[in-house]
């Protein structure tokens, strides 16, 4: 098959939708298929073809909602033009979805949609276009979900939609099939005899990284106990979006919201967050001989690493999908502790590997994490060794049997040929 791959964000970007699409893109390669992908021009990207992988880039910048500018025509025709056999999309309220909405009828290509939960469902600037989509889902030939009870799933069942599929992520096998490092921890300053809890996610401020510092600074330890806490992420790199992207963000914040609101959300952002994280972090160091913590920006083979050196990761992010981190400390066979979001759940029930926080979800949708709460959850587990042995190695068994990418694609290939 000739495949179109569309995303917002491609390698070297790093995020949840740009690894699901590389991991996809590059096991169809592999199986013989030709794909290229549609994605945003950055400027870190020195390559056009990554890993068997064409890489078609496109100076575009924002959404259906903000305005979309730059080569939104060239855009639409290269995907009238081109002729593949099916066209897979990933993510709504982002360029690459929102600029086929007016050519769909011209597009002869399986047109394959993955919707990747609707973030701003509940957001009132969203209302209309919300309103517009089940139009838009009526056009295309199949959608896929993550989870088979979430926003946007139930969304196309009100819609009356039937041709779907639920599909999904996973981890790759190249990455977990490996031998761990047993030097990670000393190489990293790690106390052998320390419970190491981890987190992994970008440093938004959505991902749960203050409010888990926040519950990791109030645990409660014997006298006998060490713990570590390592906070890894990417920083926001806003530059990559170019400049252009970002000043119509500025704009549509400014015009939607007003000026204070812009005002507050950056000081929120940029300041309240990761200013405070990074004063927990220090006081815990400072003042907490039985406890230390380490913020890393790892590469990702010491990422994996990490995964396999942990006795538990700890999801307390305020919003999500279907999260890979969750699929791939199941891969790494360690345990996971995670706040009600998105569908880890569903994860929980599905690799076995882990155990759901009590939590709640508010009204646009974002999760409110209980801090005490989750230490206590924090504290009972890590005291339990012979049940995180179990839930580890439960979710690697089930992530060898139905959570890797080698077969996730196969599923994905079924649904392309139609």
């Amino acid at each position: 098959m000739k495949l179109l791959f569309c995303c917002q964000f491609y390698a070297p970007s790093i995020g949840g939708v740009q690894e699901v699409m590389r991991q996809l893109a590059e096991q169809f390669v592999v199986a013989g298929h030709q794909v290229t992908i549609a994605t945003t021009r950055l400027d870190a990207r020195t390559f056009s073809a990554l890993n068997g992988v064409a890489i078609e880039e496109f100076n575009v910048s924002g959404n259906g909602v903000s305005g979309m500018a730059g080569e939104v025509l060239k855009y639409q025709q290269y995907v009238i033009d081109s002729e593949f056999d099916a066209v897979l999309i990933m993510a709504a309220q982002q360029w690459t979805f929102d600029a086929l909405w007016q050519i769909l009828p011209q597009i002869k290509s399986r047109k394959v949609f993955i919707p990747c939960g609707y973030s701003g469902f509940y957001e009132s600037t969203y209302a209309k276009y919300y309103m517009q989509l089940p139009a838009i889902l009526k056009q295309l030939d199949h959608l896929v979900f993550h989870s088979t009870e979430y926003r946007d799933i139930n969304f196309a069942r009100r819609c009356g939609l039937q041709n779907f599929s639920v599909i999904p992520v996973g981890a790759s096998r190249n990455e977990y099939e490996i031998e761990p490092d047993l030097t990670f921890r000393s190489k990293h300053g790690i106390k052998q005899d320390s419970f190491v809890f981890i987190t992994v996610g970008t440093f938004t401020g959505l991902k749960g990284h203050l409010e888990l510092a926040r519950s990791f600074s109030i645990l409660k330890l014997e006298k006998h106990e060490h713990v570590t806490l390592v906070l890894n992420g990417n920083p926001v790199k806003e530059p990559d979006r170019g400049i252009f992207g970002i000043l119509r963000r500025i704009v549509h914040l400014v015009k939607t919201q007003g000026l204070p609101y812009l005002v507050k959300k950056s000081f929120q952002t940029v300041w309240a967050g990761n200013k405070d994280l990074l004063k927990i972090v220090e006081k815990i160091n400072r003042s907490q001989a039985q406890k230390s913590v380490l913020i890393t920006n790892l590469s990702r083979n010491d990422l994996t690493q990490l995964f396999m050196a942990a006795d538990l990761f700890v999801f307390a992010s305020k919003i999500e999908y279907s999260p890979l981190v969750l699929f791939e400390t199941a891969a790494a066979g360690t345990p996971f502790l995670s706040v009600e979001v998105g569908n880890a759940s569903e994860i929980v029930q599905w690799t076995g590997a882990g155990v759901m926080c009590p939590s709640m979800v508010g009204e646009k949708g974002y999760t409110l994490v209980n801090e005490d709460v989750l230490a206590a959850s924090m504290a009972e587990l890590m005291r339990s060794p012979e049940r995180l042995e179990a839930l580890g190695h439960a979710g690697r068994k089930n992530w060898v049997e139905k959570f890797n990418w080698e077969i996730i694609a196969k599923q994905y290939e079924r649904v392309l040929l139609g």
